[in-house]
C-alpha cells in the first residue's frame, strides 16, 4: 500500500517576500497616521486609526523573515522604522539585530533598557550574543557575561581578545568533530544521533583528543565512500585553515578564490578554536564594499541615511570643511589669472571643462587603485609599471578628447591658439590627475591610513585646482 504525499504549492518565494518588503514601506511612507497609530499618538482627537492599513502590516511583520524585516527597518524613517520595530516579537528581534546595519541599531534600541536587549539576543547563538553585546552602543558585556555558564563565559572571554576584524571576532564556535581511527559508518550514525548540525556545514573537522587538527571530511565524502572505510582513508589531511588574529578581509579573499563554505580556525598550536562560515563573509564582504563607497565620499561609515540633521551634520562637517579649504585654495588660483580672463571672456566658460574631466580621470583612476589594493594586487615590483599604465592612458585620451575639444572650441571661437592652448591643458591636467589616482591612495596606505577614506575630495581638489592653473597658465604665456 503506497501512501502519497501532498506537498503544498504555496512557497514563500523571494519575489513574494519583496512585494511584502514594498507593501510595508508603501502603507508607512504614503499614510502618516499608520506609524502614529502603531505607536498610538495622535496629535489630534478627530484622528482616526487606519486599522485596516495597521492589521495588514502586523500579518507581514508576522510572516516576514528577520532579515527581510532588518531591510525594512534600515529604509525607513525614525518614526516610522520606530513603529515597525514595535511591532516585531521579541523573541524575533535579537535576529533582526543581528541581520541589521550597525548605522540603525542606536535608533533601534533607543528607549530599550539594559535587561530588555539582553532579553531579546538571549535566545541567538553565543557568538551572535558577544557580537551583539560588543558593539551595540551599550556597554553589554558584564552583563552578558554574569548570565552565561562557565564554559560559555571563557569562549567570550578568548573573543574579546581579538580585533573586531579579525578572523577570531567573527568565528563560529559551534564544530562538529570526529576522530581519524572510527569508520565511515560511526560517522553517519553520529551525525544521526546529533539530530542536526550547524548551519553552513559542508564538512566536519578530524582531530585528536586534545582537539589538535588533523584534517578535513566533507559531508559528500561521507555519503558517497563505503560505510567501512576509515575517516583516516578519505580525509583532507592539508585543509584551509584561519588564525584567529587574521584580517577578515584577507580571508573573504581566500572564501572567493578556494570557494569554501566554511574552514577551520586554529590556534598557535594547531587545535581547533572554531570555524569561518559563509554567511560571516559575505557579511565581511558587504560591510566593507558599503564603508568603502561612504568614505571615499568623506562620509562617516555609521551614518544612517535616516539620521536626523544635527547628527548628519556632525557625520559630514570635517570633509566639508576640508572640501571648503580646498575650493578656496581653487578659486585664489583662479585669481591669481583675473587679468587674463578679463581680456579673454571665454576661458570662463572653457574652464570648467578642464576641470571636470581631470576629475572624472582622477576617480577612475583612484577606484581602481583602491579596489588593487583591497585585493593585494600592488606589490613593490609592479607599482612603476602601474604609473607608466596610467600615465599611457592619460596620455592617450587627453590626445584624442583634447583634440576633440580644440577643434570645438576652435569652430566655436574662430581661434586656433585657443583651441591648442584648450587640448594642451586637457593632456596635462589628465597627466597629473592619473598620477595623482595612483599616489594618493598609495601615499595613505604608507602612512596607515584607509586609502578609500576621502580619496574622491582630494583627487577633486587637485584635479580642479592644478586643471585650473593649467589652463589659465597656458592661456596667460600663450595668448596674451
Amino acid at each position: 500500500m503506497s501512501v502519497t504525499r501532498k506537498l503544498s504549492t504555496n512557497k514563500y518565494s523571494t519575489k513574494q517576500r519583496a512585494q511584502d518588503r514594498a507593501r510595508i514601506l508603501q502603507i508607512l511612507l504614503t499614510n502618516k497616521a499608520v506609524a502614529t497609530g502603531i505607536l498610538g499618538k495622535f496629535p489630534q482627537p478627530d484622528v482616526h486609526t487606519p486599522e485596516q492599513d495597521i492589521a495588514e502590516i502586523v500579518k507581514l511583520v508576522a510572516r516576514l523573515p528577520a532579515a527581510d524585516l532588518a531591510d525594512v527597518l534600515e529604509a525607513l524613517p525614525s518614526e516610522e522604522r520606530h513603529a515597525l520595530w514595535s511591532l516585531v516579537k521579541d523573541d524575533e528581534r535579537g535576529k533582526v539585530l543581528i541581520e541589521a546595519s550597525e548605522t540603525v541599531w542606536d535608533d533601534l534600541i533607543e528607549g530599550m533598557s539594559d535587561k530588555a536587549l539582553l532579553n531579546i539576543i538571549r535566545p541567538l547563538d553565543i557568538d551572535d550574543q558577544i557580537y551583539l553585546a560588543q558593539y551595540l552602543p551599550r556597554d553589554l558585556m558584564g552583563r552578558l557575561l554574569a548570565t552565561l555558564p562557565q564554559e560559555e563565559r571563557a569562549r567570550v572571554r578568548q573573543v574579546l581578545h581579538y580585533e573586531k576584524h579579525s578572523v577570531g571576532a567573527i568565528m563560529d564556535f559551534e564544530v562538529i568533530t570526529v576522530r581519524a581511527d572510527v569508520t565511515l559508518a560511526v560517522v553517519q550514525r553520529f551525525l544521526r544521533l546529533r539530530g542536526k548540525v550547524p548551519q553552513n556545514t559542508d564538512k566536519v573537522f578530524v582531530t585528536t583528543r586534545d582537539k589538535t587538527l588533523l584534517g578535513e571530511l566533507g559531508l559528500t565524502t561521507i555519503l558517497l565512500h563505503a560505510p567501512q572505510t576509515l575517516v583516516l582513508n578519505v580525509m583532507d589531511d592539508n585543509p584551509t585553515c584561519f588564525a584567529p588574529e587574521d584580517d577578515d578581509e584577507a580571508a573573504a579573499r581566500t572564501f572567493e578564490r578556494d570557494d569554501l563554505i566554511s574552514a577551520a580556525v586554529i590556534d598557535s598550536s594547531g587545535k581547533l578554536i572554531g570555524r569561518l562560515t559563509i554567511d560571516e563573509i559575505v557579511d565581511v564582504v558587504y560591510e566593507e564594499t558599503d564603508n568603502d563607497l561612504r568614505r571615499m565620499g568623506g562620509l562617516s561609515a555609521e551614518e544612517d541615511v535616516f539620521a536626523p540633521v544635527s547628527k548628519a551634520v556632525k557625520a559630514r562637517w570635517a570633509w566639508l570643511a576640508i572640501n571648503l579649504c580646498t575650493a578656496f585654495v581653487a578659486s585664489r588660483v583662479i585669481g591669481l589669472f583675473e587679468h587674463t580672463i578679463s581680456q579673454l571672456v571665454a576661458l570662463a566658460s572653457l574652464m570648467p571643462i578642464v576641470a571636470g574631466i581631470g576629475g572624472n580621470t582622477g576617480n577612475q583612476t583612484i577606484t581602481m587603485i583602491v579596489r588593487a589594493l583591497a585585493l593585494q594586487h600592488i606589490q613593490p615590483g609592479n607599482f612603476s609599471f602601474l604609473v607608466l599604465r596610467e600615465l599611457g592612458v592619460a596620455l592617450f585620451n587627453g590626445i584624442i578628447w583634447g583634440g576633440v575639444m580644440g577643434c570645438v572650441t576652435w569652430l566655436l571661437y574662430d581661434d586656433l591658439a585657443l583651441g591648442g592652448v584648450m587640448t594642451l591643458a586637457m593632456v596635462l591636467n589628465l597627466l597629473v590627475a592619473s598620477l595623482m589616482g595612483v599616489l594618493i591612495p598609495m601615499i595613505m596606505m604608507r602612512l596607515g591610513k584607509d586609502p578609500a577614506v576621502g580619496s574622491s575630495v582630494l583627487i577633486t581638489a587637485i584635479t580642479d585646482t592644478g586643471g585650473f592653473f593649467i589652463f589659465l597658465g597656458l592661456a596667460t604665456i600663450f595668448l596674451l
